[in-house]
Protein backbone atom coordinates (compact mmCIF):
# COMPACT_ATOMS: atom_id res chain seq x y z
CA UNK A 1 0.00 0.00 0.00
CA UNK A 2 1.00 3.53 -1.23
CA UNK A 3 0.66 6.43 0.88
CA UNK A 4 1.82 10.03 0.23
CA UNK A 5 3.35 11.04 3.21
CA UNK A 6 1.94 14.50 3.00
CA UNK A 7 -1.24 12.74 3.97
CA UNK A 8 -0.32 11.02 7.07
CA UNK A 9 -1.14 12.38 10.73
CA UNK A 10 -0.28 10.70 13.79
CA UNK A 11 -2.83 9.71 15.97
CA UNK A 12 -1.85 12.90 18.40
CA UNK A 13 -2.09 15.56 15.97
CA UNK A 14 -5.77 14.48 15.06
CA UNK A 15 -6.60 14.35 18.37
CA UNK A 16 -5.33 17.34 19.57
CA UNK A 17 -6.00 19.94 15.87
CA UNK A 18 -8.92 17.47 14.50
CA UNK A 19 -10.22 20.72 12.47
CA UNK A 20 -6.72 21.14 11.38
CA UNK A 21 -6.88 17.13 10.03
CA UNK A 22 -10.43 17.27 8.79
CA UNK A 23 -9.42 20.87 6.20
CA UNK A 24 -6.17 18.73 5.17
CA UNK A 25 -8.59 16.10 4.31
CA UNK A 26 -10.73 18.74 2.44
CA UNK A 27 -7.96 19.48 0.58
CA UNK A 28 -5.97 16.47 -0.11
CA UNK A 29 -9.28 13.91 -0.52
CA UNK A 30 -8.51 11.70 2.60
CA UNK A 31 -6.09 11.81 5.31
CA UNK A 32 -3.95 8.61 6.64
CA UNK A 33 -4.49 8.55 10.91
CA UNK A 34 -1.71 6.45 12.07
CA UNK A 35 -1.40 5.05 15.75
CA UNK A 36 2.00 3.41 16.66
CA UNK A 37 3.35 4.07 13.88
CA UNK A 38 1.09 1.89 11.91
CA UNK A 39 -2.28 3.44 9.46
CA UNK A 40 -5.25 2.92 11.47
CA UNK A 41 -7.65 5.42 9.97
CA UNK A 42 -8.60 7.04 6.76
CA UNK A 43 -10.57 10.39 6.64
CA UNK A 44 -12.41 11.11 3.91
CA UNK A 45 -14.21 13.99 2.21
CA UNK A 46 -17.26 12.07 0.47
CA UNK A 47 -17.99 14.96 -1.55
CA UNK A 48 -14.76 14.44 -3.80
CA UNK A 49 -14.96 11.00 -3.51
CA UNK A 50 -18.27 10.92 -5.05
CA UNK A 51 -19.43 13.98 -6.39
CA UNK A 52 -23.15 14.61 -7.14
CA UNK A 53 -24.04 10.91 -6.21
CA UNK A 54 -24.43 11.91 -2.23
CA UNK A 55 -27.72 13.98 -3.09
CA UNK A 56 -30.05 11.37 -1.00
CA UNK A 57 -29.38 9.29 2.65
CA UNK A 58 -30.49 6.20 0.56
CA UNK A 59 -27.41 7.21 -1.88
CA UNK A 60 -25.03 7.86 0.93
CA UNK A 61 -25.77 4.99 2.09
CA UNK A 62 -25.02 2.94 -0.64
CA UNK A 63 -21.59 4.94 -1.67
CA UNK A 64 -20.38 4.41 2.16
CA UNK A 65 -20.70 0.41 1.41
CA UNK A 66 -19.02 0.87 -1.82
CA UNK A 67 -16.36 2.97 -0.14
CA UNK A 68 -16.09 0.50 2.57
CA UNK A 69 -15.54 -2.49 -0.08
CA UNK A 70 -12.70 -0.88 -1.60
CA UNK A 71 -11.04 -0.19 1.64
CA UNK A 72 -10.78 -3.86 2.34
CA UNK A 73 -7.03 -3.86 1.54
CA UNK A 74 -6.20 -0.68 4.05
Amino acid sequence: MLIDSNQIVSMTEANQNFSKVVKQAEDDGCVVIFKNNRPKFVLMDLDKCFGERLQTEDNLEDACIELMGKAKWL
